[in-house]
């Protein structure tokens, strides 16, 4: 056994604590540090937990920035977005294939560099852009990737890459990023200069928690992370919940590909972050909370650790916070480790349960037993900093701005082909013809709103709204020319959800696989007529079972495609010759997968017995 490995193994564990859910601070620590987690590693994890090592193996497996060999002492993990596919990644990739001397997914034989692609890192509106190790380098292009191999070869050393800081805290000591910012438009209630630090939660411990969460259910907040759930009615819920402790989670795990305004307000406005998590806490009845911070902003990660002690210093965290007696918060950040479906709020739980991040099942919901069996609240970063402002101006402040439904103001993440990529704080009812005439992109054929779980809409539904009562969204608006390819964007979308899937239900991870596969013969020009009913069918079925919204979103891109885009489709599939029209047996679909689990599906026998899943069927 390697002392060595030994010896990391045990400080890890002795230092962060022997709890099964301070697991993945440990995997981290240990994968910095001997650069893998491999067998060994696991097996002494395990004996320090009390748990098994292929328990263990299950957590690093399932995480991206986790690996069982050895990488380079430089990980050089290339964007591969559908933006930066565009914007020329794969001509990036090929200079430093060949600086290296090897192919993406390997590293160098002494071990000094690994080459690798990772999804959306929340750059796109800087792209091409790549994570070194934990250093951010942007607006890649054949010449400056080139150099940077060249200078890594000298030094090994990502921070020498960043010759110029960007805006704003990008600059800060504790960050020194070359990051931009790209604030493109200021609104209301984010980035203004009206707002006093801390008045919202001042003015919140003058109320009683039930005053406070009647308060924001006046306001008629929605969550800004994509799904819309009204925050007093989560706050009220997790309140009324039985339970010894109550937990306050922040989820800024951004994954959405097209998303990175949550990365902005980390960076300029963690204050407000923090302050609405205390507010949160005062009105739910909470002692502690925790930040989830995706793994891709590692960079920002000791600058939020230097604001919280800041926050402790100033009496705003701790105990007896601000003078109010018996009130006791603090915050912990818990970072992730490279995994998009651990931003769905109850994968995200797992994941700080020292768990594989698979969603649970629900009900129980969070805010009845979330966290360690705890009441827990799940608020976005976004959702967050809007609480402070509520409290400081007013529940009929914040309700008069935007719609009826969706009241306030949104920030949007705008990238792709427009002349001013970056974020937009605008009011919840902007049409997608005023926000393209914004931002530079008036010549746009296809417009993502809402990330690839969102939809994808062409010219004709330009004048349709931004809000949840018609097109939501939790912040991506990726725009693309007329010469993009609507195919080209659907197949990417679908590969990024076959990579991101947990893998627990076989609906999401075969469906998705056999859409894609049906995508890809369109795009070889053997499609048929039958084909479009075919996808048509299979994506409503894997909407109908899957277990968690990445299932239940997957084929959206497929399903809003053929709704806005059916001239592209029809212009390529053929008739079949007899007639006939193929249908779609679920059972013959899934069996492959069946005979590989060695189980019955589930879904299929419960809900539908013998019969074929069809549309008719599903009801």
């Amino acid at each position: 056994m390697s002392k060595e490995t030994s010896a990391v193994v045990k400080e890890a564990c002795q230092r962060i604590g022997r709890e099964r859910h301070n697991l993945l601070d440990i995997l981290l620590e240990i994968q910095e540090k001997l650069r893998c987690v491999d067998q060994e590693a696991m097996q002494l994890i395990g004996e320090e937990l009390s748990i098994s090592s292929v328990t263990v193996e299950g957590v690093v497996s399932f995480y991206a920035f986790l690996s069982q060999e050895p990488k380079g002492k430089v990980i050089i993990r290339l964007c591969d977005d559908i933006v930066d596919r565009f914007a020329g990644i794969e001509a990036v990739a090929e200079v430093l294939c060949e600086e290296f001397g090897i192919q993406m997914g390997e590293t160098t034989e002494d071990g000094k560099i690994s080459l690798e692609y990772t999804p959306c890192i929340g750059m796109c509106d800087q792209a091409p852009a790549a994570l070194v190790n934990d250093v951010v380098v942007t607006n890649l292009d054949v010449r400056s990737a080139r150099e940077m191999a060249k200078n890594l070869k000298k030094h090994l050393n990502p921070a020498k890459l960043v010759k110029k800081l960007g805006d704003g805290n990008n600059a800060n000591k504790w960050i020194k990023s070359m990051v931009q910012n790209n604030i493109l438009r200021r609104g209301e209630v984010i980035f203004n200069d009206e707002g006093t630090p801390e008045a919202g939660l001042k003015h919140a411990l003058t109320k009683t928690p039930k005053e406070v969460i009647k308060t924001i259910q006046k306001s008629y907040l929605k969550g800004r992370g994509g799904a819309g759930f009204p925050t007093g009615m989560k706050w009220n819920f997790a309140r009324a919940s039985e339970g010894a402790r109550r937990y306050i989670f922040c989820n800024a795990d951004e994954g959405e590909p097209g998303t990175f305004k949550d990365r902005v307000l980390l960076t300029e406005c963690p204050d407000l972050m923090f302050e609405g998590m205390t507010i949160a806490a005062y009105a739910v009845g909470s002692d502690s909370g925790i930040v989830y911070l995706r793994g891709e902003y590692t960079y920002l990660h000791q600058f939020l650790e230097k604001v919280l002690a800041e926050r402790r210093k100033q009496g705003l965290l701790g105990e007896n916070i601000c003078g109010k007696k018996g009130f006791h918060f603090d915050i912990r950040i818990q970072m992730g480790a490279g995994s998009y479906i651990c931003g769905e709020e109850t994968s995200l739980i797992s994941s700080c349960e020292g768990h594989r991040g698979n969603p649970k099942t629900r009900p129980p919901y969070p805010a009845q037993e979330g966290y360690l069996g705890a009441p827990t609240v799940v608020n976005n970063v976004e959702t967050l900093c809007r609480v402070p402002r509520i409290l400081e101006k007013g529940a009929e402040w914040f309700a008069s701005i935007g719609t009826k439904e969706s009241t306030g103001t949104k920030l949007l993440s705008v990238s792709g082909d427009c002349e001013s990529p970056g974020v937009y704080e605008v009011a919840w009812g902007i049409t997608v013809r005023e926000l393209l005439k914004m931002v530079g992109a008036e010549e746009a054929a296809i417009v993502v709103v809402g990330g690839p779980s969102g939809q994808l809409i062409g010219r004709t539904a330009f004048e349709r709204r931004i809000a949840f009562e018609d097109l939501p969204t939790g912040g991506s608006i990726v725009v693309f020319g007329i010469e993009r390819s609507v195919l080209e964007i659907v197949h990417y979308y679908m590969e990024f959800f076959i990579d991101e899937s947990c893998g627990y239900c076989t609906p999401c991870r075969v469906g998705n696989v056999l859409l894609k596969k049906r995508i890809e013969k369109i795009m070889d020009g053997l499609g048929e007529l039958e084909d479009i009913a075919y996808l048509k069918d299979l994506s409503k079925t894997v909407i109908m079972t899957s277990r968690c919204g990445l299932g239940i979103t997957a084929p959206n891109p497929i399903l809003s495609s053929l709704e806005h885009f059916p001239l592209v489709y029809s212009a390529i599939v053929k008739k079949r010759h007899d007639g006939l029209q193929q249908g779609f047996d679920i059972k013959r679909a899934l069996e492959k997968s069946r005979e590989i689990a060695k189980r019955r599906s589930r879904i299929y026998d419960r809900a539908y017995g013998e019969k074929p899943i069809s549309v008719e069927n599903i009801g």
